[in-house]
C-alpha cells in the first residue's frame, strides 16, 4: 500500500483552513497541521515533517507566506502550494522566486484543489525517480534535470497514471492555458502538462505551431478554416487576435 500523503496547512483564517482540512480528509491525505503563522509553520516542520505545504500569501505574524515558503525551499526543499486572494503581478513575481508547485486562486472549488495536489504528487513522484536514476548512473530522459513534462523536437512526454506518455507533436490539435498548466488537445485524447503556456511555447518547434491568443497555440498544419477572429480545428473555433491573423496568413503561405 503506497504511504499517505501528508500535507501542511498555513492559513491564517481558520474557517477557510479547516474547510480545507475536511476537504482533504475526504480525499484521503493525512493532515498534520494547520497553522495560521509562518514561524509556527517552521517550528511544525522541525517536529513532524509534510510532504506538501497548502500555504496562503497573506499570513499573520512577522513574515508572509512568501517569506515563509522562502525558508522551506532552501531548508527543507517541500513542495509548496500557494493559497491566493491577491493575484497582482508583485505577489505573484515573488511567489515565483520560491518555485512553487501550484497557485490556488482563492475562492477555489475542491476540483482545483484535487487536481494541484494530484499534479504535485506527479511531480515529486517523477523528481523522485530521476534523482534514483541519476543515483544509479542511469541515462535517462531525466539526464537534463527536468522534473516535469518535456518537450523534444517530434514529441512531447507527459505524466500520466505513473507512466510517460508520448504525444507526436504532427498530432496535436492545439494547446490551450489552464492558469499555470496546459492543456493538450490531440487526437481522441486531452492531457494536462505541468507547464505554463509561456514556457511550452518557448519549447515548441515554431515551424508547426503559433500561439495566436494569450490562451491558445495551434497546430497550423490541423487548422480546418481560417475567419476574421477565429481558425476552426476539429470542429473547435479558436480565438484569434488582429496581430497574429496578419503572422498565420505569412506562415501559411509558406507550409
Amino acid at each position: 500500500m503506497d504511504p499517505v500523503t501528508k500535507i501542511l496547512i498555513v492559513e491564517d483564517e481558520m474557517v477557510i483552513a479547516a474547510n480545507i482540512s475536511l476537504q482533504l480528509s475526504n480525499l484521503g491525505y493525512e493532515v498534520t497541521g494547520i497553522l495560521p503563522r509562518g514561524e509556527e509553520a517552521l517550528s511544525h516542520i522541525n517536529i513532524d515533517r509534510p510532504d506538501i505545504v497548502l500555504m496562503d500569501i497573506q499570513l499573520k505574524g512577522k513574515m508572509d507566506g512568501i517569506e515563509t515558503a522562502k525558508i522551506i525551499e532552501q531548508q527543507y526543499n517541500i513542495p509548496i502550494i500557494y493559497l491566493t486572494a491577491n493575484t497582482d503581478d508583485e505577489h505573484f513575481n515573488r511567489a515565483k522566486t520560491t518555485h512553487p508547485y501550484a497557485f490556488i486562486s482563492k475562492p477555489f472549488k475542491k476540483l482545483d484543489l484535487q487536481r494541484a495536489i494530484e499534479l504535485t504528487i506527479e511531480r515529486i513522484n517523477i523528481e523522485n525517480t530521476a534523482d534514483a536514476s541519476k543515483n544509479n548512473g542511469d541515462n535517462n530522459l531525466f539526464d537534463d534535470g527536468s522534473a516535469t513534462d518535456f518537450i523534444l523536437n517530434d514529441r512531447i512526454f507527459v505524466r500520466n497514471n505513473e507512466k510517460m506518455l508520448k504525444i507526436d507533436i504532427k498530432d496535436i490539435f492545439y494547446i490551450e492555458a489552464d492558469r499555470n498548466y496546459c492543456r493538450i488537445f490531440s487526437q481522441g485524447r486531452e492531457y494536462l502538462l505541468v507547464m505554463t503556456l509561456k514556457d511550452i511555447d518557448e519549447k515548441l518547434p515554431q515551424k508547426h505551431f503559433l500561439r495566436i491568443h494569450r490562451s491558445y497555440i495551434i497546430n497550423i498544419s490541423q487548422i480546418d478554416e481560417v475567419a476574421g477572429t477565429h481558425v476552426v480545428i476539429a470542429k473547435k473555433a479558436i480565438p484569434m487576435s488582429k496581430a497574429m491573423r496578419t503572422e498565420l496568413l505569412k506562415r501559411l503561405q509558406t507550409i
